[in-house]
């Protein structure tokens, strides 16, 4: 058990490091992992001492929150594991891009991706208008929504086609201020995003009124997968216990 511990907290060290020096990141989230890593080796190395002189009735504690987690991990992995091949429908009335990293050069790794599905769909559906909604960020030179919208008026989608949500700041305010431009309970919408993070955007849109909603998934970066798969869990977990989700 010991060497199984040791192994998991170098694995964990070695993926933080490796999102730090060559896949690049959004936020800081991908530290978890090295925190994760420390914590591991220290069990590894005081771990049974620690049992010895704990109680037993802690013990079971321990071990029902320890399996409680799993479980539920496990559960909510799956749920975001079924958006990932989501491909929409086709003729809807609008399609709402999430926002995601804008830096100096233009749109990071994931927005790039949420756009070019985007533009796959818009070729392919003429009538349908898009939402590119995001705000800006203190490290970010201008808004997500103008960067999208830049973005894709370069690669030929007319302007007319595009409008700009500006005000948001994470996925609620993108799900919730993007609804206030359409009607709600009338339009048929498909949310554009990464693959690990249709299903949470999906929850969020059918909690804030959309009645009509699909997702559409983009590609993710398989490196930082594991990364952003865990992020989703602890944000999925989060917006349920704020109240705006539901996960059944």
């Amino acid at each position: 058990m010991k060497v199984f511990f040791e192994i998991l907290g170098v694995g964990c060290i070695l993926y933080c490091l490796s999102i730090l020096l060559f896949t690049g990141h959004g936020t800081n989230f991908f530290l978890i992992w090295g925190i994760a890593g420390v914590l591991f080796l220290l069990w590894a190395w005081q771990g049974s001492r620690l049992l010895r002189i704990m109680p037993v009735w802690l013990k079971k504690c321990m071990w029902v929150v320890c399996i409680f987690g799993i479980v539920l991990f496990i559960i909510i992995e799956g749920m975001i594991l079924g958006g990932f091949w989501k491909r929409g429908k086709a003729g809807l009335d609008y399609i709402i891009v999430l926002g995601a990293q804008l830096k100096e050069s233009g749109p990071s790794y994931v927005l790039q991706q949420r756009l070019d599905a985007a533009y796959q769909y818009l070729i392919q559906n003429e009538n349908t208008i898009v939402i590119v909604s995001g705000g800006q960020g203190s490290d970010e030179p201008d808004t997500e929504a103008q960067g999208m919208y830049d973005y894709l008026v370069g690669r030929g989608i007319a302007p007319q086609r595009i409008i700009k949500e500006e005000a948001s700041r994470n996925t609620y305010e993108n799900i919730l201020f993007s609804g206030q431009l359409f009607d709600m309970e009338e339009a048929e919408v498909g949310i554009v995003t990464s693959n690990f993070h249709v299903f949470r955007a999906l929850r969020l849109a059918r909690a804030a009124g959309y009645q009509n909603v699909c997702g559409i998934a983009a590609r993710s970066h398989f490196g930082v997968l594991p990364n952003n798969m865990l992020r989703e869990f602890f944000g999925i977990l989060k917006d349920f216990v704020v109240g705006n989700l539901s996960i059944l």
